[in-house]
């Protein structure tokens, strides 16, 4: 499964796996694919600092990347504090009857929300980044469209490549536009933030608009005959991420959470603002169905939303509250039911991509 974008990276299937997770990260660069670091959770740069270590330890020599949530335009002057006055009394109020509703315990006294949506901040951004260019990091990728320029150009001078997620053809020109390398053609399917256009439309659509530049398809994929439609549809690679969540690496905060994945089917996820104010992929729960009733006060903006939500989703995963636990992931969870490692997972996709152009060779008369 190797490309043009593959062998430029220095790895051995054009198979791209983001993930929160150090370990799964590492153990998909040794399997040989090109494993991304997702930062958004790390306030501290230490703990970032910490994780990398680890990975590099960990990954032979091999390639990685790490994945950030960055704003394209700078708001200045604007913290933490100044945002969490934003957020009105009445949605502060649905949030404590919903979890009352469901009686979710307080966190004890002195502990902190473990969960917080601050990495889309502009310094907590830049900070991740200034560990991240201290490590070898072969990719730096943007789940907010475009990093600023100035970003862009550092991770230049690095040596490194950038990408940024496109939910249209028009997302992925502006990406062009703005001087990135890679575009990461991201379809409805898939977990986390996403557009209202399907990969099998997308895909295609990208890589047409941002030619030459290499397109990677996101979305829906984790069958290695998904891989080769990817690749049939002009994609350099893929881009997974939900498909990871259920390997034996992954450090789950949850053992409930991992059974519900598990037992979830295609249709068992929804798309709504819960979580962080814009449309991302996820368990459907009834914490997701309070927020999009009509009759509740509706989400708001991001990022008021992530912060409005953040310590009820740490005590809704510390008590593990069946009815309200949930996390992003996209469709294809319906896959996911049996745990795996990750080289398990690499050695389906490898033998699923050899089938379908095998398949593709007969139908053509090649075989």
């Amino acid at each position: 499964m190797q490309t043009e974008l593959s062998k430029k990276l220095g790895v051995e299937h054009a198979i791209f796996g983001f993930t929160p997770f150090p370990a799964v990260a590492a153990a998909i660069s040794r399997a040989g694919g090109f494993g991304v670091l997702g930062a958004v959770r790390y306030t501290a740069p230490d703990d970032l600092k910490r994780d990398l270590d680890w990975v590099q330890k960990h990954t032979d020599g091999l390639p990685y990347g790490l994945d950030v949530v960055m704003p394209a335009k700078k708001v200045e002057g604007v913290t933490e504090a100044d945002i969490e006055a934003m957020i009105p009394e009445s949605h502060r109020e649905f949030v404590r009857s919903t979890l009352a509703k469901h009686n979710v315990p307080e966190l004890p006294e002195g502990e902190a929300s473990g969960w917080r949506i601050t990495g889309w901040m502009e310094q907590v951004a830049r900070s991740q980044l200034d560990v991240a260019f201290d490590y070898p990091i072969k990719l730096l990728a943007n789940a907010l469209g475009s990093p600023p320029a100035d970003v862009i150009q550092r991770a230049h001078e690095h040596d490194i490549l950038v990408a940024a997620l496109a939910g249209s053809a028009r997302h992925a020109r502006k990406h062009a536009d703005a001087g990135i390398d890679i575009v990461v053609a991201q379809g409805y399917e898939a977990g986390g933030h996403t557009g209202e256009i399907a990969s099998m439309v997308l895909t295609p659509e990208a890589v047409e608009a941002v030619d030459p530049l290499p397109v990677l398809a996101a979305g829906g994929i984790g069958s290695g005959e998904q891989v080769a439609a990817a690749l049939a549809l002009g994609a350099q690679g893929v881009w997974t991420g939900s498909i990871w969540l259920t390997t034996t690496e992954a450090e789950m905060h949850s053992r409930r959470l991992t059974e519900k994945l598990l037992a979830a089917t295609s249709s068992d996820t929804v798309r709504s603002r819960a979580l962080t104010g814009k449309p991302a992929r996820q368990l459907r729960t009834e914490w997701t169905d309070a927020w999009d009733d009509p009759s509740g006060p509706g989400t708001l903006p991001m990022p008021l939303q992530g912060l409005l939500v953040a310590e009820a989703v740490s005590r809704i995963q510390k008590y593990e509250v069946d009815a309200l636990l949930g996390t992003p992931v996209g469709q294809i969870v319906g896959r996911m039911n049996s745990e795996r490692s990750v080289r398990q997972v690499f050695d389906d996709l490898t033998r699923g991509f050899e089938r379908a152009i095998d398949r593709i060779n007969r139908i053509a008369g090649r075989a």
